[in-house]
């Protein structure tokens, strides 16, 4: 009989380990070397191919666009990594990471192409409504709206 409760002691004990969840530690930093590598690799290609970005600040050439993007990686990560604490899993650091090489990458762009601002004026953003002398001669209405728009007004 004491042969018969040892064995379903075991059993038990066995059973319980079994049922336990592990207690497993989870931490997004630092990030992997093959996750900086495509960081990079991402900066490179929004640095020197058409985008959004590049229609306002231009490209970079491929090679001038590598060693940013390294330059602006690894100041971003040791600005981040000086920021880690022990006890964090990490998702604060991490955002401070992407926002950090979002902040840089545009301050790179603006800087770079300041220079050429200076020689070159750029096109206004805003436009001007044009007057043609037919509209000029028309006084406005009381609303405030050109000739044009007023006469369909009073038409209607």
């Amino acid at each position: 009989m004491a042969e018969l409760d040892s064995a379903q002691a075991q059993e038990t004990v066995s059973h319980e380990t079994q049922n336990k969840p592990a207690s497993v530690s989870f931490s997004i930093w630092p990030p992997t070397q093959r996750t900086r590598d495509a960081v990079i690799n991402r900066l490179i290609e929004s640095l020197s191919a058409p985008s959004i970005l590049s229609k306002r600040y231009g490209t970079l050439p491929h090679d001038e666009a590598s060693d940013t993007a390294r330059l602006i990686e690894e100041e971003a990560f040791a600005a981040a990594g000086s920021m880690a604490t022990g006890n964090d899993d990490g998702i604060g650091i991490l955002e401070f990471y992407s926002k950090e090489i979002s902040k840089r990458m545009i301050d790179t762009v603006k800087s770079r192409s300041a220079p050429a601002a200076d020689s070159t004026p750029l096109p206004e953003t805003e436009s001007k409504p044009s007057e043609s002398p037919a509209d000029a001669s028309e006084p406005p209405s009381a609303s405030g709206l050109t000739g044009e728009v007023s006469s369909v007004e009073t038409e209607s």
